[in-house]
């Protein structure tokens, strides 16, 4: 009986792949063991291009100290953030692209080491929900590099990370804000004199102030969040200062109309001005009819 050959070939594929394996581990071992340093350069070159990165990397950080003062040596410390940027080991990435422009300032790959740099940091910044300080020390490395390379056709790529950061930054804000403002007149822990509508606003304004390239969505809802806390402000105040702070709402809605004139909050906001313009027209007198519509907000 001939033997199945379909089930010859299953068997032969993976004892070739092992076989295969085997060969390419021990060329491996032989690369390490080499005191070839030409041939390590090469190998690690041939490893980066052929995907194997890490053992790209391994080889590149053997070669730093043999090669330095060579230009293998300024290639090979470059090559090596690069090979722990297409790792994913952006940490590490970060740290070779930071010694390579600090060890070559005017060096060949000066400016994609700085790019890098950033950009490594870029893909290491967390959710929202974290800590952004990893944010802002990306955002500081993008910024130096166009300092850096004022003419670097980089430049767009750039400003669009920036942009996409400052709108993480931005949303944290707005979690921030939205967080006082949901807590409403609870007051543990609250700051601005205990009022949580207060603290809101302000984080709310602040957001606006420091990032003015934020996306226009997200300028809208922070707008509309420091309407909405200016309204609740004045509800809550005591009787003497009631006027006055409905009268910051009216003039927050018109500031916030004039913005966004096209809002998808218009008609909440333009409801929160009614109801503004006729408790000041009352001398803040709040009556029944006040507090049903106050509870709609």
């Amino acid at each position: 009986m001939r033997p199945d050959m379909s089930k010859c070939r299953l068997l032969f594929l993976p004892l070739l792949c092992a076989l295969m394996m085997l060969a390419a581990c021990s060329e491996y071992s032989n690369v390490l063991k080499s005191n070839d340093y030409e041939y390590k350069y090469e190998a690690a070159k041939a490893l980066y291009a052929e995907g194997h990165y890490r053992q790209a990397s391994e080889l590149f950080s053997l070669l730093l100290i043999p090669l330095k003062g060579t230009s293998y040596g300024e290639e090979s410390l470059y090559m090596l953030g690069e090979s722990n940027l297409k790792a994913r080991d952006y940490e590490s990435a970060v740290l070779y692209f930071k010694k390579y422009y600090q060890t070559y300032p005017k060096g060949q790959y000066m400016e994609l080491a700085r790019f890098n740099s950033g950009y490594a940091l870029y893909k290491q910044t967390p959710d929202i929900r974290l800590d952004q300080s990893s944010t802002m020390e990306a955002i500081k490395e993008f910024q130096s590099f166009l300092d850096y390379c004022p003419e670097t056709t980089l430049k767009e790529q750039v400003h669009e990370i920036i942009f996409d950061m400052q709108d993480k930054l931005v949303k944290k804000e707005y979690q921030s804000a939205k967080l006082y403002y949901d807590l409403g007149t609870y007051t543990l822990n609250s700051i601005y004199g205990g009022n949580n509508y207060e603290a809101c606003f302000v984080t709310a304004q602040n957001a606006l102030k420091d990032y003015p390239y934020a996306s226009a969505k997200l300028r809208e809802d922070l707008s509309f969040l420091s309407l909405r806390a200016k309204y609740q402000l004045a509800r809550q105040s005591v009787e003497e200062k009631r006027v006055e702070r409905f009268r910051d709402t009216i003039d927050e809605y018109y500031s916030f109309q004039n913005d966004f004139p096209e809002s998808e909050y218009l008609k909440e906001a333009q409801s929160i001005l009614s109801h503004s313009e006729r408790i000041v027209a009352r001398k803040g007198v709040i009556l029944k009819e006040d507090e049903d519509e106050m509870k709609k907000h």
